[in-house]
């Protein structure tokens, strides 16, 4: 029903716009020349009046109905159903809205329960019309508001323009408080941590093993929480996967900058990007059932002990899963490099090769390690070929061949499942997104800085 009410209000808005529209030319007998402003600012308008109130509505009244009508049930269900502890209350209305949507429920409803769920589909009867009748009431307002406001000195070109800053205003400030509260969530939670673990514990400690009990009289380990091999763990596949990345992406960079022509660029370039739109998921499966396999095969034929899941697996997938990053971001770098840096080389009598090592990656060389910053920062927070490639253990070792774990599969595994939010076990997982926020925003921080200065140096 909903859907329907929102296609009927967009239909509302298109009409409205052509109502405004026709309007303010009837105004002025046609002569536009007339008009404060082009006649579609008035159709703008008009439809800003239309959508933009019951569209506000709309969205807050979806947001909150059900909240509302769950108090409303609730107060009126009988006083011991009122009384139970939250945990218990909380488990009451679960099962009263999976008895209302027709779901299983965790016991038999009684009849109480049943009246609630007859009672709560009223209510939303109710509510469906109630939404129904203000939606299409304001937008209707809306035009008849618009359309006695329009006029040939009407200003509608400033007030659509003003309400659109205000849009753009409203979205950069939801998004802001947005990214503050993720990073004040993980930041108090991480303090909550760190008051049951030390933190030098956490950063120095050689051994992972977060398993602890979860109640006083529960048998169970005290847990270690030494992220020392999860660092370790993270920079050696990331290690490994920018010493594939880097070269293959810079030289295909140079190669299509410098040396390809220009149709055989046009194809290859999108051709290469595509690699950075296939799913994380999908390099898992290649790296788990195809090149961690020929990994050990080779190693065993070499007499080395490869483990079937190994850090080099991992990494050589990844360093070709961020090839893409490397190679867009340093070919669009070397274009950047003024041609008159190349015509001078060229005049002065240096060849191509020596145009390229001498003056194009010298020029180009702070916006090639942006991008392999960037590069590393993808690398650093990958997940899912890590976790089918590389295995969950823990261990403190630079051996490419055996198996590790990184930061961000631990924080999977850590937040996977029924969790209890006042165990170390589970905050850990904030602590290690602490610490993977901070590497990666410092990284960010300087690649862009670098970018700013080579941006400064040749615009």
């Amino acid at each position: 029903m909903l859907s329907y009410l929102i296609l009927l209000l967009l239909i509302l808005t298109t009409v409205s716009y052509y109502l405004g529209r026709s309007r303010s030319l009837a105004s002025v007998s046609g002569r536009t020349q007339d008009l404060h402003s082009l006649p579609s600012y008035y159709g703008f308008f008009t439809a800003l009046w239309c959508g933009l109130p019951a569209l506000i509505v709309f969205v807050f009244w979806i947001t909150f109905q059900p909240t509302i009508i769950t108090h409303l049930v609730v107060a009126g269900m009988p006083p011991e159903i009122q009384g139970l502890p939250e945990a218990q209350l909380n488990l009451a209305i679960n099962d009263l809205k999976n008895v209302v949507s027709g779901n299983i429920v965790s016991s038999n409803p009684n009849p109480a329960m049943l009246a609630a769920a007859e009672h709560y589909k009223n209510l939303q009867t109710i509510s469906s019309a109630a939404l129904w009748v203000t939606v299409l009431a304001l937008a209707i307002g809306g035009i008849a508001y618009a359309r006695r406001s329009i006029a040939p000195t009407l200003r509608a070109r400033n007030k659509v323009e003003m309400t659109i800053m205000v849009f753009f205003i409203a979205s950069s400030t939801i998004a802001i408080f947005t990214t503050i509260g993720i990073v004040l969530s993980v930041l108090f939670e991480s303090l909550r941590f760190f008051q049951k673990v030390p933190v030098t514990e956490f950063l120095f400690g050689l051994q992972w093993s977060p398993q602890t009990a979860l109640r006083a009289d529960q048998a169970g380990s005290s847990g270690a929480f030494g992220a020392v091999p999860l660092f370790t763990g993270t920079l050696l596949i990331s290690a490994i996967a920018m010493l594939v990345a880097v070269p293959l992406g810079l030289m295909s960079a140079l190669y299509l900058s410098e040396y390809a022509a220009p149709k055989f660029r046009a194809v290859a370039k999108p051709i290469l990007e595509i690699l950075a739109g296939i799913p994380t998921v999908v390099y898992g499966f290649f790296a788990a059932l195809t090149v961690a396999p020929i990994v050990r095969d080779t190693g065993h034929l070499l007499g080395l002990n490869v483990a079937s899941e190994s850090a080099l697996a991992a990494g050589l997938v990844m360093g070709i899963m961020i090839i893409p990053f490397v190679s867009s971001l340093s070919d669009d770098v070397i274009n950047a490099v003024p041609q008159a840096m190349r015509d001078g080389s060229y005049a002065l009598g240096a060849t191509r090769s020596e145009t390229i090592t001498r003056v194009i990656l010298p020029a180009a060389l702070p916006g090639i390690v942006a991008a392999i910053l960037l590069a590393a920062s993808r690398a650093i927070g990958e997940t899912m070929i890590v976790v089918m490639a590389a295995g969950m253990a823990a261990n403190l070792t630079a051996n490419p061949l055996q198996a590790v774990t990184t930061v961000t599969v631990q924080i999977a595994t850590l937040l996977t499942g029924d969790q209890e939010f006042e165990s170390a076990k589970t905050l850990a997982a904030f602590a290690l997104g602490l610490v993977l926020f901070t590497v990666t925003l410092a990284l960010n921080a300087i690649a862009l800085h670098v970018v700013r200065k080579y941006r400064e140096q040749y615009e």
